[in-house]
């Protein structure tokens, strides 16, 4: 892998987390005016007929890029789990602490890529995981080392951990699984998927949401997270995770809670309390650890 291929690879996680952060604080908003399964295949409608349009009049786009789809249905389950579990979470957690929840990905990336590619993690990224994940925890139990013995952890922050499992095993799946592929073209294929199964679940309620008496913060969050933290978010993963190893990809989470706080400054909300801002550091510190030393295993 060349020393430029590394470095867009690095610059798409950098644009992929600040895209993400924005989901937070726009998702909080709008969790709870529709079912989240409803909301997520209408979210990959629009993103697929972004990345669609693009696939499809791409120099060479050939129909052999869909066999096996068996791929797609795999990759689309694995973000349909990720992003309505996200959705229902959202619907409870403060938007700080979900993005603290996203940051235990790197972690659990890091068994998956081991596992399915083995890829190897060094002691020092151990222990920049590790130094990550505590910092995570440190955010979603408020520095509350009582709250953390008691394991009293929000019921949104739960049911996103779970969708954060499969957000982390797509990852080093997309490179097991991509054949050659390029990315627009593989990207499609995964959302088509996803839409596909969303749709099929989420039917009743699909039917039964009144969509034009939405409001327009609706709509609003509707687009970001369909246009900027899903079509353009899909792409920059998977041109990432094609360049570096799974680790390295889910390192640029640990950034999400520092861009949460600034959008939600942004918006005109207090920032959060200075024992928050610890975990938040620590958070940023494992990805400045994790950068100066990639992978040894580039696999």
């Amino acid at each position: 892998m060349t020393d430029k291929n590394l470095a867009l690879g690095h610059a798409a996680m950098l644009a992929f987390s600040i895209l993400i952060a924005g989901s937070f604080s726009l998702g909080v908003q709008i969790a709870n005016m529709v079912d989240p399964a409803a909301l997520t295949a209408v979210r990959f409608l629009i993103s697929g007929a972004i990345v669609g349009g693009i696939a499809v009049f791409m120099p060479g786009f050939k129909r052999e890029y869909f066999r096996a789809p068996w791929r797609y249905l795999v990759l689309g389950g694995l973000f349909a789990i990720y992003f309505t579990l996200m959705f229902e979470g959202l619907k409870t957690a403060a938007p700080v602490a979900g993005a603290a929840v996203f940051t235990l990905t790197p972690v659990l990336s890091a068994f998956f890529g081991y596992w399915l590619l083995r890829q190897i993690t060094t002691p020092w990224m151990a222990l920049a995981l590790l130094i990550g994940a505590a910092g995570a925890l440190w955010v979603i139990f408020q520095g509350d080392f009582g709250a953390f013995r008691r394991f009293e952890v929000g019921r949104g922050e739960l049911i996103y951990f779970v969708g954060c499992v499969a957000h982390a095993l797509y990852t080093p799946m997309v490179r097991k699984l991509n054949r050659g592929v390029p990315v627009a073209v593989f990207t499609f294929g995964m959302i088509f998927a996803g839409c596909l199964i969303l749709t099929i679940i989420s039917a009743p309620a699909l039917l039964a949401t009144p969509w034009g008496s939405l409001p327009p913060i609706f709509w609003v969050g509707l687009l970001y997270v369909s246009v900027c933290a899903s079509a353009m978010t899909f792409f920059l993963l998977q041109f990432a995770a094609m360049r570096l190893p799974a680790a390295n990809v889910m390192a640029y989470t640990y950034l999400t809670p520092s861009w949460v706080i600034l959008w939600e400054i942004a918006q005109g909300h207090a920032p959060p309390p200075p024992v928050i801002l610890v975990g938040v550091g620590a958070t940023f510190w494992a990805l400045l650890m994790l950068l100066r030393q990639p992978a040894a295993s580039g696999k």
